[in-house]
């Protein structure tokens, strides 16, 4: 019977500057304000000067999606917080919110992580969900949907 062996970590390489980034506890970057002292990030081994990083899952130390720089840091959360506004104010599911984003971005499953994200899909997915509510407040407020303009029109 063949032994399964563990998949070694491939190095983490920044895309600002190719250095290779360095495993680091999160007080590295974020000092005493860091909110998990049991955190750590993949840093940028030219950190200060390249500001990129990212954080880790905790069991694996696997990096959670790319390093980034700062700008790509907000996108990616500003691209969480829209994402996560529809679930949370009850348009769908966690789960098909991100199975609809999916859709609308024209992605695989497997790539379908904001930690994985371009500057450019953030703004995409900024763009998806803030037209998604607009046009569902729209909705609400007007009464608009289909059954009321069947009705009107009878």
């Amino acid at each position: 019977m063949a032994r399964k062996h563990k998949e070694r970590q491939k190095p983490v390489i920044c895309p600002y500057c190719r250095r290779t980034a360095v495993l680091r506890s999160a007080s590295y970057v974020y000092g005493k304000d860091t909110l998990n002292p049991n955190s750590y990030l993949y840093v940028c081994s030219g950190y200060p000067e390249c500001d990129a990083y990212v954080g880790v899952h905790e069991k694996s130390m696997r990096p959670k999606g790319t390093l980034a720089n700062s700008d790509l840091r907000n996108k990616r959360i500003q691209a969480h917080r829209a994402l996560d506004a529809l679930w949370k104010e009850g348009y769908m599911t966690r789960h098909s919110t991100y199975i609809w984003l999916q859709n609308r971005l024209n992605l695989r499953e497997r790539d379908m992580h904001i930690g994985m994200f371009s500057e450019y899909l953030c703004g995409e997915t900024i763009r998806e969900c803030t037209e998604f509510v607009k046009l569902h407040q729209r909705l609400r407020k007007g009464g608009h949907n289909f059954e009321t303009r069947k009705q009107n029109s009878a």
